[in-house]
C-alpha cells in the first residue's frame, strides 16, 4: 500500500477532510512522543517529532507532483497550507506548557495573608 493510498484511506474512514487530518494527527503525535519519550509538551522534542513527520509527509507527496510549472506551484500552495495547518497547534501547546503552565494546570495561589495583616491592611489604620 502507498503512502497516497493510505491517506485516501484515513479520509473516508474517518470522514474528515485532509487539514482536520492535518491537524488531529499532529496532535495525537506530539501528544504520543511527550508520552513514549516522557517528556514535558513545553520540551522542544515533541515538537521536533511532529516537524520531522510532517516534512515526510510532505516529501512523500511530492514524489508524485509532476514535471509541469502548474503541478508544481499547486504542491508548493498546498504545502505551505499543510505544514501550517500541521504546526500551528503544537507550536502553540508548546509555547504554553513551556512559558504559562498554570494555564493549563490551575491558577497560581494568591499569597496567603495571615489575620494579622488583615488587620493592618484595613482602610483608616
Amino acid at each position: 500500500m502507498e503512502w497516497l493510498e493510505i491517506k485516501i484511506w484515513l479520509i473516508s474512514t474517518t470522514g474528515l477532510d485532509r487539514d482536520a487530518l492535518h491537524i488531529y494527527c499532529a496532535l495525537v503525535i506530539q501528544l504520543f512522543c511527550a508520552l513514549f519519550f516522557r517528556r514535558r509538551l513545553g520540551s522542544i522534542w515533541p515538537w521536533i517529532a511532529v516537524l520531522i513527520i510532517a516534512t515526510i509527509n510532505e516529501y512523500l507527496d511530492y514524489q508524485r507532483v509532476g514535471t509541469s510549472e502548474a503541478s508544481i506551484l499547486l504542491f508548493q500552495a498546498e504545502a505551505y497550507r499543510d505544514m501550517w495547518n500541521t504546526m500551528l497547534l503544537p507550536t502553540i501547546l508548546t509555547l504554553i506548557a513551556r512559558f504559562w503552565p498554570w494555564w493549563m494546570v490551575k491558577k497560581p495561589e494568591e499569597k496567603k495573608t495571615s489575620r494579622f495583616d488583615k488587620l493592618w491592611s484595613e482602610p483608616g489604620r
